[in-house]
């Protein structure tokens, strides 16, 4: 594959890395809410972002209204509405259940990247989606059958659901805006992100910190603080400018299989934390999950060694 392509599925590969903390902080920080790690997490990302941009400010003056409500939409959709459903539904049906949802992420990205100039026939891609689609399908049963179901393992699972659903968004359209700004670094973009994100999120302080802040010691608060400036600094300024350095890099339909490295450094990070391996049904969904990008790579790789084929943006 060509050095542009090698670029690209290296900077998916950190995002992964990166990303996948998200899926274990709401361990660490489980005596705080939801609404709080989010507010949290989006308010420190935006503190952070404020003085790396402000050298570079002027460089922004070409940004008009359209561009300003891209990033407001896509704040929400990526940040505040992804990590508010993905911390309830680590909180409440756990790590591994919660990060193989998210690894059907390449089977709606993929579907939908499909009809983008220069994407893979869909019907190479069949079996990648088939593959997501297995993947899913398991361990969906798991959390729902599993032992002794509570209440708790279905609205995790619903939870899960609804973080896809709000990423999966998330990915596409900010792809495409990456594609019209080639003015506009993949770090800058990531860093004007989490300045509107911040902003939002000062929405959630409200509730999150006045009317829900709960009775926690000095040390407790220590450890809040420390974890959202972890998350904020690695996780939403590093994973994001990696993430769309690869949206930049890559086709729409092989970006989004790069979500697999979250979920794989997810699952590693979950399993570790909790002291166990993964279940038969967990493994083998992770296989599903596995096979699903391999097979889309593969048909990526043949198309690249087409005289016509063409990847979007270029």
């Amino acid at each position: 594959m060509s050095r542009k392509i090698w670029l690209g599925v290296g900077s998916g590969v950190g995002a992964g890395a990166l990303w996948g903390s998200v899926f274990i902080a709401p361990e660490f920080g489980a005596d705080f809410s939801p609404l709080q790690l989010s507010a949290g997490r989006y308010l420190a990302y935006g503190l952070f972002a404020l003085p790396l941009l402000a050298p570079r400010r002027k460089r922004f003056a070409a940004l008009g209204r359209r561009e300003w409500t891209a990033l407001v939409y896509l704040s929400l959709l990526g940040n505040i509405f992804y990590y508010l459903l993905l911390a309830r539904a680590v909180q409440s049906g756990g790590v591994a259940m919660a990060s193989l949802v998210i690894g059907f992420l390449p089977v709606l990205v993929t579907l939908i990247g499909s009809r983008d100039h220069g994407a893979a026939p869909l019907r190479t891609l069949l079996p990648s989606l088939g593959f997501g689609g297995a993947g899913i399908v398991l361990i969906g049963w798991d959390a729902l059958a599993a032992g002794e179901v509570s209440r708790a393992s279905p609205l995790g699972f619903f939870c899960a659901v609804g973080a896809l659903c709000s990423w999966s968004a998330y990915a596409v359209l900010n792809a495409r805006w990456l594609i019209r700004l080639e003015t506009v670094s993949a770090r800058d973009w990531s860093l004007l992100t989490g300045l509107v994100t911040g902003a939002e999120a000062l929405v959630l302080a409200v509730p999150a910190f006045l009317f829900g802040a709960g009775d926690h010691e000095s040390a407790d608060w220590l450890r809040f603080l420390g974890l959202v400036a972890f998350l904020a600094v690695f996780a939403s300024i590093s994973g994001n400018a990696l993430w769309n350095r690869a949206s930049r890099l890559l086709p729409l339909t092989l970006s989004g299989q790069m979500i697999l490295f979250e979920t794989l450094f997810a699952l590693l990070y979950g399993f570790l934390w909790e002291g166990r391996g993964p279940t038969a049904t967990e493994t083998a969904a992770i296989v599903c999950v596995i096979a699903s990008v391999l097979t889309c790579v593969r048909a990526h790789r043949r198309r690249e060694d087409r005289p016509s084929a063409a990847v979007p943006g270029e």
